[in-house]
């Protein structure tokens, strides 16, 4: 009986170790299986129409999330119109046109480059940091060392309109443009795939008749554009150095950690800022910061200081432009 009983014992340890085991199995099965989700992209300010519906090629054929962002940029980058980003941009006080960009996808991987001149896609040259180097970013002459190395080609990037208005500005150099047109001059882009992955890119030209060497918070991760594929993404526009000075993207990004809706998590992010200065006794006629965010959910929403910052949002249902909500009426 005794032996009979020992036999039973193991047979039954032995049925429960492999259903343990397929427990297991099934549960990691389950933990990297690929969540179908409704395509999603964001991008600040009116020229986020054109974009998204760039980025749009990739993301409504269930493409992924960082090269839609990659895409969608770069059509703004290379339209001399537009006066605030890449190719046209408005110059720094030395005339010279000097671009910063950043990128970040769902695993965390990140590429950024600042202060680069004659290179007219920086979003790409970004990529290239990510993929194929060690480091995080590349500044100044050796951005564009790098660049010309990938193949990219160097150009005259100051176009006729944007130098006839710098030697305009050289009259009269204390002028300042008002704001929502001098900070009109980052094209921010957050995407949700439809396998539930998140990526970001942000380009700008930087705030016109900066400082030469001058670097605002577009080609930092955390400040200009922050993703977390655990929970969402945020990038910024406007005064970068008010966005550096909270980690800005970052910021929302936690507070969407917490549970708050992006809307909300985009507020207090600017009410921050607005503490922050009224403390250092600034004046906030002369500030905008404007954010947008999207959380794991395909959920969205927008904040800034002042009315006038515009942000476009493009589902399966259609590209749409709305206005950000703003504190300060």
């Amino acid at each position: 009986m005794k032996n009979d009983r020992r036999i039973f014992l193991k047979k039954l340890t032995a049925l429960s170790l492999l259903g343990f085991s397929g427990q297991l199995k099934l549960k990691a099965q389950s933990h990297n299986t690929i969540q179908t989700s409704e395509p999603i992209v964001l991008s600040t300010w009116n020229f986020g129409l054109q974009a998204n519906a760039e980025a749009w090629t990739i993301l409504g054929t269930d493409g992924k999330a960082i090269d839609a962002v990659e895409k969608g940029v770069r059509l703004v980058e290379a339209d001399p119109n537009e006066r605030s980003v890449g190719y046209g941009g408005r110059p720094d006080r030395e005339g010279k046109v000097t671009l910063d960009a950043c990128i970040m996808d769902h695993e965390a991987n990140i590429g950024s480059v600042a202060g680069l001149e004659y290179i007219k896609h920086p979003i790409s040259v970004a990529r290239k940091v990510m993929e194929d180097t060690p480091h995080v970013m590349l500044i100044g002459n050796g951005a564009l060392q790098f660049a010309l190395e990938k193949g990219f080609k160097k150009e005259n990037l100051l176009t006729e309109t944007s130098e006839k208005e710098w030697k305009e500005w050289l009259k009269d150099t204390p002028y300042q443009m008002p704001i929502n047109i001098e900070n009109h001059d980052t094209i921010g882009m957050i995407a949700l795939d439809s396998e539930g992955n998140l990526s970001g890119a942000c380009t700008t030209s930087g705030m016109a008749y900066k400082m030469h060497g001058r670097v605002g918070d577009s080609p930092i991760i955390g400040a200009g554009l922050y993703v977390d594929n655990e929970v969402g993404a945020a990038t910024a526009t406007g005064h970068g150095e008010e966005v550096i000075r909270i980690m800005g993207s970052h910021l929302v990004v936690e507070l969407m950690r917490q549970g708050k809706h992006p809307e909300q998590a985009c507020k207090e992010a600017v009410e921050r800022i607005i503490r922050l200065n009224k403390h250092r006794k600034k004046d906030l006629k002369a500030i905008q910061v404007g954010f947008i965010a999207l959380n794991k959910q395909g959920e969205y929403g927008s904040y800034c200081i002042h009315p006038g910052f515009n942000f476009a949002v493009h589902t399966p249902s259609g590209n749409h432009l709305m206005d950000g909500k703003s504190v300060i009426q």
